[in-house]
C-alpha cells in the first residue's frame, strides 16, 4: 500500500466543493414572474427580460448594445454574419480551443485558418497572425481562454491595416478586462456563453455584444428570422433564423450577473493563494499574467505539468491520482481542434475548402500547431472555477494534494488504474469510461 489514494493510501479530501451553479431565492422569484406572465418566449423580439438583460450585459462591459440569443456558438456564427462573413472568407482562428469556435465559421462556407497559441496564455499568438494571411482573409477570431487574454493590441493593430473584423470569443471570460475595457468591446463583436460550465449561467444560451449599430441591426434580423430589428436604421433585409433566448433563461441570468462580481473578486483571491503555493512545488509550470489584462476573468486555473521534472511521469498519472486525492481536475480539456474527434471535416459538405485548391484543405493533415498540441496533450491542467467559490480550506487541500502527488510521483511508474485511463481520454471519448466505478 503506497501513499497516494490511488495506491492505497488515505485521500486528501473526500468532501465535495462548492455547488455549481450557484442559485437563490432571487432566480426562484424571477423564474415564477415569467410563469405567471405567460410570456416565456423569445418573441416578440426582443422580448422584454431579454432586452433588459442584454442591454445590462453590454454596458457592464462597456458596450452600447448587447443581444441575447440562444447559445455561445450561435453567438459567434450571429457575429460571422453580421460582419459579413460569407462563402469562401477566411477566418484566423487559434487551434487550441473548444470546437464550436470555428464549427461557426464552416458552417457560413467559409474557411478556418488555424494559428498556434502563445505558450505564456495558451491564447492565439498575434505574432504569428500577419503570416497567415491571404487575399481571402476577412477576419481574425481571438479566444480568451481559461484565465488570460489574447493580445487585443496586437491583434487590433493587424486588423485595421488590413480592413479585417475582430469577433472575440469571450465564453471563458464575463467580467474580465482588458485595459479597463470590458471583454468583447474592443473588437467588433463580443461573443459569450452561458452553458452550464460557464462564470454565470442559465443552462445554455449566449450573448452579443457591440459599438456598432449598424452591426448590432444586422445581427437582430439574423437572429429573429430576417425581420428588421428595433431600431431599423440601417433597413438591413437578410434571411435569418430563429436563434431567440427565452425569458426564463435571461431572468436567471438577470440574477447571475448581479452575483458575478463577488463571485469573481471571490475567485481571483483564492487562485491567487493557490498559485502562491504551487509555485514552491518542482516541476510545476505557469501561464503568465499580462498587465494590460485589466480585471481576470478565472473560467479555469490552468497550470503546467512537466513530466521529464517529475521522473518521465505522464500527465494522464499525475491526473489520475490528483482526482483520487478528491480534486476534480481535467487535461485534454481542449484539444487543437483540426485534430479532434469532434471535427470530422468532410470537405464535401462546405465546398468552400477546395475552392481554389489543387486539393481540399484537410485541416487535420495540414496543420501543425506545436504549442497547441503540447498544451493539450502533455502539460495542461485544467481545475474547475466553482472549486474557488468555498473556503481557504479547500484552496489548501488542492495545493496539498499537488504536492502530494508530485512528492509521491514514483509510486505511479507503470502503474494501470481506470482514473489513469480516464486522465489520457479526451472529453470525447470519456463518456465510455466516466460511469465505471474504480
Amino acid at each position: 500500500m503506497g501513499k497516494l489514494a490511488i495506491t492505497g493510501g488515505k485521500p486528501v479530501r473526500t468532501k465535495p466543493f462548492a455547488d455549481w451553479p450557484v442559485y437563490a431565492r432571487q432566480e426562484e422569484r424571477a423564474l415564477q414572474r415569467v410563469l405567471t406572465s405567460r410570456n416565456w418566449g423569445g418573441y416578440p423580439f426582443p422580448n422584454t427580460i431579454a432586452d433588459r438583460f442584454a442591454q445590462k450585459f453590454a454596458k457592464f462591459h462597456g458596450a452600447k448594445y448587447g443581444l441575447a440569443v440562444s447559445n455561445g456558438t450561435v453567438a459567434i456564427q450571429v457575429a460571422l454574419k453580421a460582419a459579413g462573413i460569407g462563402p469562401g472568407h477566411e477566418v484566423i482562428v487559434p487551434a487550441y480551443t473548444w470546437e464550436g469556435t470555428v464549427g461557426p465559421v464552416l458552417l457560413l462556407n467559409a474557411v478556418p485558418v488555424f494559428v498556434d497559441v502563445d505558450p505564456d496564455t495558451y491564447c492565439l499568438d498575434a505574432r504569428l497572425i500577419e503570416a497567415a494571411l491571404t487575399e481571402r482573409t476577412r477576419a481574425i477570431l481571438p479566444v480568451h481562454l481559461a484565465m488570460s487574454f489574447a493580445d487585443m493590441d496586437a491583434i487590433m493593430k493587424i486588423a485595421r491595416a488590413h480592413n479585417l473584423a475582430v469577433i472575440e470569443d469571450c465564453a471563458h471570460a464575463h467580467g474580465g478586462k482588458w485595459r479597463n475595457k470590458g471583454a468583447g468591446a474592443t473588437g467588433d463583436f463580443g461573443c459569450f456563453s452561458f452553458q452550464s460550465s460557464k462564470l454565470m449561467t442559465s443552462g445554455e444560451g449566449g450573448g452579443v455584444i457591440t459599438s456598432d449599430l449598424a452591426l448590432y441591426e444586422r445581427a437582430q434580423s439574423y437572429v429573429n428570422c430576417g425581420r428588421a430589428s428595433s431600431t431599423d436604421r440601417f433597413g438591413h433585409r437578410l434571411i435569418g433564423f430563429n436563434h431567440r433566448i427565452t425569458e426564463f433563461q435571461a431572468a436567471i441570468l438577470e440574477a447571475q450577473l448581479e452575483r458575478l462580481p463577488k463571485q469573481a473578486e471571490k475567485r481571483q483571491s483564492n487562485m491567487a493563494h493557490l498559485q502562491k503555493r504551487l509555485r514552491k512545488i518542482p516541476g510545476l509550470g505557469f501561464l503568465q499574467r499580462d498587465k494590460r489584462n485589466t480585471r481576470v476573468a478565472a473560467y479555469q486555473y490552468v497550470f503546467k505539468y512537466d513530466a521529464e521534472a517529475l521522473g518521465d511521469t505522464p500527465r494522464a498519472a499525475f491526473l489520475g491520482a490528483l482526482e483520487l486525492e478528491g480534486i476534480p481536475c481535467d487535461g485534454l480539456f481542449y484539444e487543437p481542434v483540426y485534430k479532434s474527434a469532434l471535427f470530422p471535416l468532410d470537405p464535401s459538405e462546405f465546398p468552400a475548402l477546395s475552392w481554389g485548391r489543387a486539393e481540399p484543405l484537410n485541416p487535420r493533415t495540414q496543420y501543425h500547431c506545436p504549442v497547441s498540441e503540447r498544451a493539450a496533450y502533455e502539460e495542461s491542467v485544467w481545475l474547475p472555477h466553482h472549486l474557488f467559490l468555498g473556503s481557504r480550506k479547500d484552496v489548501d487541500d488542492i495545493a496539498d494534494a499537488v504536492e502530494k502527488v508530485c512528492a509521491n510521483v514514483n509510486e505511479l511508474r507503470g502503474l494501470r488504474h481506470p482514473a489513469i485511463e480516464k486522465g489520457a481520454m479526451s472529453r470525447v471519448e470519456r463518456p465510455r469510461i466516466e460511469k465505471r466505478q474504480y
